[in-house]
């Protein structure tokens, strides 16, 4: 072979070697399964304002962590990367997809129309890997991307379902389904429940693509059937963990998913960095307060209901008794103090919310007084303006009238610095001997700022003889506090 004839060919060679690496991007994304989305006669529009509209209800009615929280922001970081990596052809520039973390305890998540999701810190708990918690969401992703909730109402189009009645019905069966109790028109008729529990169809469908979207996002597709085994075998009760009873087995999931694993080639395999942000997120919601069920959760927004009409004030006939007061249960309940902040509590603590401060005390602890409403154990959490935006100068002035108000208080300790929730915060302690209970009594006092003139703070109160039973339950409601703004 000629010198000449050397050099073409290894041109060639390098011709065909760019040629090939350059068309290897292409191949990758080709792989895995194609799918066809089903029928719908929505619009994309649609899907948004549904999703929009259902998303509003449930912030305001379900316990979620403060998008400053780590465990949230790393959900939404993780939620972007999936969101990046959905194949060309199923993807919408008009879905608005965010990624809220519910403070609930139960093994949950759902996606509505349009891309709001939430996931239950139960779920982030109960996964053993980053990569089985993307397989949750890149499944959730997937329902939404191909339009399974509007297609599920268009099967229903013969009833003649309007725009409106299908976000109630959504609406009704995400917080109704959860909770316990249906509060939407379209969850009492039934459809709530036919919209959001998948057929075997979708189900296939969803764990194709949220396959797919895991191998594009450098995930191992297989940590999704691996997730559902976790679920199934951490989920307690008859009927299993909630999620899987809107999204059933459609017969063959591991096998198919496996199946559709072998196709795909991962892409950009996740760093050990990234890994060890999951361990430490679990961590981070390990020392929060245990979250309550959606049961305890539902039946706190019943009470809260019956008590907008109501004084904000104590019982009438609520009488003072230490003898009968029971100790901190050891499960807890959220409260959400609107847009402001989100407290746990002992689960066996009533709330009497005030005008800007909501008081959590025991049975028997709690009663009027010579006309006053007055507590011997438990805490006070509210917000109050002051003329000042230094935590110091801010917190004198509370204290001091709080001592003005209390004359048989006196200061116990100077203040000490620390966090609440990362801010800056301060602490001390008063003491002195109640003229309620005649027997000395702590209150230990934390304040932080929230801005210009509103300062936090949060009090807890309990007789001296009886602070280490209540130390472990402080700890938990110091630890539990997330603000909102």
């Amino acid at each position: 072979m000629s010198t000449q004839s050397n050099s073409y060919w290894r041109a060639s060679v390098v011709i065909s070697l760019t040629m090939l690496l350059a068309l290897m991007p292409a191949l990758t994304l080709a792989q895995g399964t194609k799918l066809q989305p089903p029928k719908n006669k929505y619009s994309v529009q649609d899907d948004v304002q549904l999703g929009q509209q259902a998303a509003t209800e449930v912030r305001q009615q379900m316990p979620t962590l403060p998008e400053n929280s780590s465990a949230d922001a790393y959900v939404e970081r993780v939620g972007q990367r999936l969101i990046g990596a959905i194949p060309p052809q199923y993807q919408n520039r008009a879905f608005r997809y965010t990624f809220d973390v519910v403070n609930a305890r139960d093994i949950n998540a759902f996606a509505l129309p349009g891309g709001p999701m939430f996931v239950n810190r139960g779920m982030i708990e109960a996964a053993r890997t980053e990569g089985e918690m993307a397989g949750v969401m890149a499944h959730e992703i997937s329902h939404v991307a191909l339009r399974h909730g509007t297609a599920q109402a268009t099967k229903q189009s013969g009833i003649g379902i309007q725009l409106g009645a299908i976000g109630s019905a959504i609406l009704g069966a995400v917080i109704g389904g959860n909770v316990g109790g249906a509060i939407a028109q379209g969850a009492q008729l039934g459809l709530g429940a036919y919209l959001m529990k998948y057929s075997r169809e979708y189900e296939t469908q969803a764990d194709i693509l949220g396959a797919q979207i895991l191998a594009r996002a450098g995930y191992d597709p297989r940590d999704l059937a691996s997730m559902f085994k976790t679920i199934e075998q951490q989920g307690s009760g008859a009927s299993g963990p909630e999620w899987l009873s809107s999204h059933p087995n459609p017969g063959n999931r591991y096998e198919r998913i496996n199946q559709e694993a072998a196709k795909l080639r991962v892409e950009r395999a996740r760093s050990n960095t990234d890994m060890a942000m999951f361990t430490q997120i679990k961590n981070d919601l390990q020392r929060m307060a245990p979250a309550p069920t959606m049961r305890q959760i539902a039946e706190q927004q019943q009470t809260r209901s019956q008590q907008q009409n109501t004084p904000q004030r104590y019982p009438d006939n609520a009488q003072i008794n230490e003898g009968s007061v029971p100790s901190p249960a050891n499960s807890y309940r959220t409260y959400n103090g609107g847009n402001v902040f989100t407290i746990s509590v002992p689960g066996n603590w009533r709330e009497f919310p005030a005008n800007n401060s909501v008081t959590f005390a025991p049975d028997g602890a709690f009663g009027d007084y010579r006309g006053q409403s007055v507590f011997t154990h438990g805490a006070i959490a509210g917000v109050t303006n002051v003329n000042t935006s230094q935590l110091q100068v801010a917190t004198d002035q509370y204290v001091g009238a709080l001592l003005r108000g209390n004359p048989y208080l006196q200061a116990q300790s100077n203040y000490r610095q620390g966090r609440l929730d990362n801010r800056t915060a301060l602490s001390t302690v008063l003491g002195g001997r109640s003229n309620i209970t005649g027997r000395n009594e702590y209150v230990m006092i934390y304040t932080t700022m929230l801005g210009e003139g509103s300062l936090f703070y949060l009090i807890n109160v309990v007789p001296a003889d009886q602070q280490r039973n209540y130390q472990r339950a402080f700890q938990a409601i110091l630890r539990s506090v997330r603000f909102n703004r």
